[in-house]
């Protein structure tokens, strides 16, 4: 008899701890689903462009072709100036030799002309 009151004993137990009753703090709380981006896009996707043809794109905008033709031309007119100033700087150059080619000149027929006047 006591081996089966032992018995209807841990059988009582067993069934209470096993029980499918829910506690009451468990049973208010709702499910909460967290939902995650997982669409991958890489350089391989239908809206992915590369670096390469993005670059043509920019380079093909009217905006950019009218930055490139707008540098052109100031370089262009950088270069006219820097030619003028070279022309005129020759100019000068070219201005001084023959001045200074003259006073030699002149130096060198004045110097026979006073070594005629003292020997004379």
């Amino acid at each position: 008899m006591k081996n089966l009151l032992a018995a209807i004993f841990v059988f009582t137990i067993f069934f209470t701890a096993c029980s499918k009753k829910e506690s009451p703090g468990f049973g208010d709380e709702q499910e909460v689903k967290i939902t995650y981006d997982t669409a991958a896009v890489d350089s391989f996707s239908t809206g992915a462009v590369s670096v390469d043809i993005a670059r043509k794109i920019r380079m093909s905008s009217p905006q950019y072709i009218d930055s490139v033709k707008q540098a052109k031309k100031l370089q262009d007119e950088e270069n006219k100036m820097k030619a003028e100033l070279e022309k005129e700087n020759k100019a000068k150059q070219e201005e001084e030799k023959k001045k200074a080619e003259a006073e030699k000149k002149q130096k060198t027929s004045e110097k026979p002309a006073a070594q005629e006047a003292k020997t004379e």
